[in-house]
Formats: structure tokens, sequence, C-alpha cells
């Protein structure tokens, strides 16, 4: 291999030392007066690369021999990686590609939005970092194959697999490779969650084995069925979207007298999402497609409004300020009377969902010059193995009120178990246990049941608080997919512990915090699973006896010292016992709370490494 001492064409091998991350996720360095773009390295490496285009300002290059390797670099398993180019950053170790993504969003609002220090959250990683995309389009090629398009050298790339494609497009790749050649590009969309698809446009070859041509598919958001139009637009990474939808709801305090206006709504997510917390969604999108499938997708609410019109044009026009905005614009942004307009509008809250860190720094300068507090931009990782990323910033009119350092507490619940976990954390506290019903609602199911219950009884018990943050919690054992509750009787209870005794099953609490001067709440669901021994009918009825079951979903108790009922549980042990106190102190300290300097979660409540939301904040000993 011969190393050149200049760039002169395509073709050229130089020794690089990589510098910097490029915008377009390759790494950089200077050589030969010359502007770098190395796809496939990483900064701090030295680099054999192999030039693949020059051009008028800067070269383009790919990595041949890693002569230094970074501690990030990991082995891309994908066989056509740095060939098609849709993806990055599969070279890129999944912790490096998060941090990096939050560094570029920080350097993107600094560099073009003029923001000093900017308050830029963890990017929230993806479920999934592969086989996550539900649609891609493929180009075709004379001889029928499916594949991408190499960025730079425009050469057609078969792919036979991608990885970033969920199975169900992947399924329809195989059935159409070879067998599509009377068009030269290829929809293919398939439910994360549905099982449904789409294939665009109709292909005629009489190999092909499934439906074409279909003019929408279903998919499954969050327990909700959306019809998808082939010209609409729709997330590709179904999981994050419900994501950034929580973020919305959750960081901008939604509440029941909010008007929400959704702009750039597309076939309704965020709208039909965030409207079982408000009192009214307008939202307003400008494909007439993507309209009539929003309108199908909200039938069954009476709480929202589609407009069918430019947002520009709309927002100019609009009687009543809502109290909510909801941007979600193209990548090229909002235009500049959309903004021009929501500063006159002035709402109090604003959420902008961007998947361009330039274009989103650009539009927030506009809004913190207009009135506007940059509160957070909290990052989601909606595309792993490429550079790109989701960001929601969340935005206040002027100044908000300041909070107390350390706000009172309530326990809005009478159980002695989270009364004794709240004690031995050593948070003062008071009890004001709510005296809500607390049966299910048809069709609900057992998560969807605790986060209400828990909710409600927090919220009830605010409600007669001017300041504080009250915390409501509700738990249900879950065996076979059903809630098991509390037994009404002595041979209720049996029956439960017959049932439930030597089976694996799950625990559900619902955990809420609510702020009760400001109504902002924070609601999770935690699950721990848990597998009980084989119980003894002699065993049974001493438990009965002894009164345990009575107040206990299931009949029986974990931490049960004479029953010791449980085998082998996973996740939070708190969470089964009825308070899953690592998340509630994440919650107490993201609403106000202070903890005491150096204090840590005391060893016999300390959860073991297996919870789920385990932090920094605990001590050393497991339950």
């Amino acid at each position: 291999m011969e190393i050149a001492d200049r760039i002169t064409q395509q073709g050229d091998r130089v020794t690089l030392s990589l510098t910097s991350w490029g915008r377009l996720g390759e790494a950089m360095a200077d050589f030969d007066g010359h502007n770098v773009f190395v796809a496939g390295g990483i900064p701090g490496e030295r680099v054999v690369a192999e030039v693949v285009k020059v051009h008028r300002k800067y070269v383009s290059a790919k990595v041949v021999e890693v002569l230094e390797a970074s501690a990030d670099r990991v082995e891309p398993p994908c066989p056509y990686y740095g060939e098609c180019t849709g993806c990055q950053w599969q070279h890129l170790a999944y912790s490096a590609q998060l941090k990096t993504k939050r560094e570029k969003v920080a350097d993107a609002l600094q560099r073009v939005g003029d923001l000093v220090d900017p308050p830029v959250s963890d990017v929230d990683p993806s479920p999934d970092q592969y086989g996550y995309r539900n649609h891609a389009r493929f180009t075709i090629n004379r001889d029928g194959a499916l594949g991408f398009v190499n960025r730079e050298t425009r050469q057609f790339v078969r792919i036979d697999k991608c990885l970033l494609m969920h199975e169900g497009v992947n399924s329809l790749l195989k059935e159409l490779q070879d067998h599509c050649g009377e068009t030269t590009q290829l929809s293919i969309r398939a439910g994360k969650y549905s099982g449904d698809f789409l294939v665009q446009p109709y292909m005629v070859h009489p190999d092909i084995g499934v439906t074409t041509g279909q003019k929408r598919y279903t998919e499954s958001v969050d327990g909700k069925d959306f019809l998808v139009s082939s010209p609409s637009f729709f997330q590709v990474n179904v999981d994050q979207a419900v994501a950034a939808a929580n973020v919305v709801r959750d960081r901008l305090q939604l509440g029941p007298e909010d008007v929400l206006l959704d702009a750039y709504t597309g076939v309704g997510t965020f709208a039909i999402l965030l409207a079982p917390y408000v009192k009214r969604v307008i939202a307003v999108e400008e494909s007439s497609a993507a309209v009539a499938d929003a309108r199908q997708n909200a039938s069954e609410l009476r709480n929202v409004d589609f407009v069918l019109g430019r947002s520009e044009d709309v927002l100019r026009t609009l009687p009543d300020t809502p109290d909510v905005v909801v941007l979600d614009p193209p990548r090229s942004g909002c235009q500049p009377r959309a903004l021009e307009s929501l500063v006159q509008m002035a709402p109090s809250r604003v959420a902008y969902v961007s998947c361009d860190a330039e274009t989103l720094a650009r539009d927030l300068k506009i809004l913190c010059a207009g009135g506007y507090r940059l509160d957070e931009v909290a990052p989601l990782d909606m595309f792993p193995q490429t550079h790109h990323v989701e960001c929601v910033a969340l935005l206040f009119l002027g100044e908000s009120s300041i909070e107390p350092a350390s706000p009172s507490l309530t326990l809005a619940s009478a159980s002695p178990r989270r009364r004794e976990l709240m004690g031995i954390l050593g948070l003062e506290f008071t009890i004001s246990p709510s005296d809500l019903s607390e049966e299910p609602i048809s069709g609900e199911s057992p998560i969807e049941m605790v986060r209400r219950l828990s909710t409600e009884k927090a919220q009830a018990v605010a409600a007669d608080m001017e300041s504080g943050l009250v915390i409501g919690a509700d738990s249900t054992v879950v065996f076979e997919g059903q809630p098991v509750g509390k037994p009404v009787d002595d041979d209720d209870a049996r029956r439960m512990l017959r049932q439930l005794s030597g089976t694996t099953h799950h625990v559900s609490t619902g955990i809420t915090v609510v702020d009760a001067a400001s109504g902002k709440t924070l609601s999770d669901v935690l699950t721990s699973q848990i597998t009980l021994r084989e119980i003894s009918e002699q065993e049974i009825e001493a438990s009965i006896a002894s009164g345990v079951p009575k107040d206990k979903a299931g009949a029986y108790a974990v931490q049960d010292t004479e029953l010791r009922p449980a085998s082998n549980w996973e996740g939070c042990y708190n969470n089964i016992v009825g308070l899953p106190i690592c998340r509630l102190l994440e919650m107490l300290q993201e609403l106000g709370y202070q903890l005491s300097e150096g204090w840590t979660v005391p060893s016999e409540v300390a959860c073991g490494e297996d919870c789920p939301t385990i932090g920094g904040n605990r001590g050393e000993s497991t339950p």
C-alpha cells in the first residue's frame, strides 16, 4: 500500500491523525491544506485513509487501516457497513454514540444559537440499537435488485438485509429482492407492533408472494392504532416517539385545563398521545392525506380538532392563545413567520421537537430573543448507529418562579409498608391517606391501573394543599396478564395463595409525585418479577391466621419473615414491597427536593444491582 504525501485524486492513501467530528458523522483531519472528512474514523485515532472524492473545498475519505485505535472502537456487525453509507457509527460503541450526540447538540446550540452553557440533558438511549426502523425507501437497479446508493460515490449497493430495519421490513425485502425491475424506487413500511405493512408502488412480478400497492397501513403506538397513508410522515422509531411525547407531557406540566396547539402534527402522533392530559388540542397540518389519517386516528377522542393548513399561516389567525405549543417541523425547521407569530401569541410553554440540532439552534435563538427561557434540551436517540439525534427543547415564557429548596413531603397512603420505607430513608414527611376507590376500569391494563390510581391519590391530596410534594403509590400483583387485587375475605386469600404458589409472576407499582404549588406531576410504573416457592396448605392456613394477607395484593407480603414466600425475584425489591424508593428519590429531586450533602440510601433498603433505576445515592448492601 503506497502512502501519498499529497492528495491529488481519488484512490490516494494518506496517514491521518483524526481530531474532531464532522457535521455528518465523519471524523475530521487536516492534511495537505485540505479538510479531510473520514468515514469510519474516531477522533483521537491515527489511521490510513483512502480518498473517495476530492471536492472543491474539502476531501472525502474512508478508513482502510487503523494504526492507533480508540478505546471506543467496536467491530461493525453489518457486512455492508462503509459501502451503503446509511449508517455512520456502527464502529463506535453505543455509550460513545450517546455521549457524542449530546456534545454535538450542545455545540450547535452554542455555535449557531449563541446560547451560553445550554441546558442539554444526557441522551435518552433507544430500547433497540438495531432493528428499530419501521420503514425504508430502497433504490432499485436495472436488474430489479433493491439496495441503497453510496452518498459519495453514487454507486448502487445491493442490500439483502439491513440491520437497522425491523424484521418485518427485512422479511418483505427478502420477498421483493430481484423482482422489482419495473420501478426505480420502492417504499416498505412494516408495523413494529401491529404486524401490518405497506409496499409502494404496486408490483406485477409473478414471483412476488406478498400484497403490494397498499394505500395505507396501521402501526400501534403506546397501545393505540395509527393509520398511516403512503405519503404521510411517520416516525421510524416508535418507542422513541412515545418517549418524546412523555418528555413533553412531564416537562411542560400538562394539566386538565390546558389548551395545546400541535403544529406540524402529521398523522396526529403528539396530538393523540397528549390529548388525555389536556382540555383541548388544536392540531395543524398542511398535508391533506395526513389530516385524513389523523382524523381517523383520533376518532374516539372528543377534544382534538384538526386544521388543514400551513402552520405559519394558521398561527397568525388563531383567535385565542393556547397554553402550550408543540412544534415538530421538518428537518429544515420552522418558517420565520411561524416563529414571529408564536412570539406575538406568547403561549406560556413551548416544546420544539427537532431532528437537526443546527436548525433547532437557529430557531431557539429567535424564540429566546422573543422572551422565552430555554429550560432544557432533552435529546433522544431516535436513530442509533447514525449521527442523527432527536431533540425536545422546552421553553417557558419569561422567568419561572423559584421553587423552595426543600418542599415538604406528604405520603398519600396509609400503607404501613410504605410508611416504614419512608421512615427508614430518614426523610421528614406527613401522612394524609386518600380515600379514593381502587376499583379497576373495564379494559384497563394492570400498568394503566396502578399509574392512574397512584396519580389520582396524589392529586386528590394535593388539591387541598398550597405547597409541598405529595407522593401517591399503588401496587398490584399481575398473574397471567391480569391484576390480582387484595382478598375480600379468608376464602379469597386461600384461593389467591393457592393460585400463586410455585408461580413466577409480576408486581407493578405506580408511583406519582405532585407539586401542589405548580400542579406539575411526575408519574411512572415499575414492574418486578417474583417467583413464589411451593406453599403448603398448612402454611397458607397459618398465614391467614396471622392476618398478614388481609390488605396485601395477592394475599402475601414478600417481606413476611414467617411465611418467607419468595424463592427469587428480579428487578427492584422495594417495588415488590410497595414503594420503589430509588425511582421516588429521582422524582423528588427532579421536583426540587434537595437531599442533604453526603446522604445515601440506608443499606437496609438499598436496591440490588438488578434494580432498573438504581443511581449513585445508594448503600452497598442488598436486601
